[in-house]
């Protein structure tokens, strides 16, 4: 079976790749060709190569898009890469039979000031952002290529994936990995939202692992609305910075003691 992920360069996209040849199965099937799909070399928003990645019963990870901050910063480049690009990848599986997609949305889908304080599947999506609305535009498509039988699709809504490595991104909610990562790093971070600001947070191991798992769940066990919220932990900034200084004290007492850091 032929695996393909979209954006397979990003964080989720690399680790993703690395568990899947670790495990070397999915769905039940051998994975005997991992392919991964991303800029300098690769372009969703070419569809002569998207279409090109794809083959008869084929699973696709479409993790490529912009981020949230990129989006609002440049809006016909949102809908040209998150959205057409995305129309792209539903086509490249359309035109082959028995392909499984599972899409990458967010928890953005359901807004900013209107998002209530707890979400379910079923939430009604009101996107404050144009990263938001490219999402919640896509999960249509997925729900309605899947209805007209043109591929078997799911979307995972992510909550923020912590902790992202290497510099921050232009995604609005970087900041989250930033409060552990720099000051982890012996560098000063100052951080750019108030200490009650609260987010809903997942492991990166735990978002790759529901990425799978999602890809495997058998077509019977969802209906017709194919987006689903993945697990998250409800924090707010200042709970975060308080969980990073005492890992840091602990980090402390532990070389100080002669001890392996932290």
């Amino acid at each position: 079976m032929k695996v393909v992920i979209t954006g397979g360069l990003g964080f989720i996209g690399r680790m993703l790749a690395r568990r899947l040849e670790q495990r070397g199965l999915l769905a039940n099937r051998e994975v005997e060709e991992l392919v991964v799909f991303d800029r300098p070399d690769g372009d969703v928003c070419d569809a002569r190569q998207v279409a090109a990645l794809v083959e008869d019963g084929a699973i696709v990870f479409h993790l490529a898009s912009m981020v949230s901050g990129e989006c609002e910063l440049d809006f016909d480049a949102a809908l040209r890469v998150n959205l057409d690009g995305t129309r792209n990848v539903l086509e490249a599986c359309r035109a082959r039979s028995d392909v499984r997609l599972v899409f990458a949305s967010t928890l953005a889908v359901f807004g900013g000031e209107l998002m209530p304080e707890t979400v379910a599947d079923g939430t009604k999506v009101t996107p404050q952002t144009t990263y938001g609305t490219t999402k919640a535009s896509s999960e249509l498509l997925v729900n309605d290529y899947t209805r007209k039988g043109f591929l078997d699709g799911r979307a995972a809504r992510l909550p923020t994936v912590i902790i992202r490595p290497g510099a921050p991104n232009a995604a609005a909610s970087s900041f989250a990995s930033a409060v552990f990562r720099e000051p982890l790093a012996g560098r000063d971070y100052a951080l750019p939202v108030e200490l009650d600001t609260r987010m809903p947070v997942i492991g990166a191991r735990t978002a790759v692992e529901c990425l799978m798992r999602l890809a495997e769940v058998d077509p019977g066990a969802l209906g017709a609305d194919r987006a689903l919220n993945l697990p998250s932990l409800s924090v707010t900034a200042g709970e975060m910075v308080r969980a990073n200084s005492s890992v840091r004290r602990v980090a402390t007492l532990r070389s100080s003691t002669g001890t392996s850091t932290a």
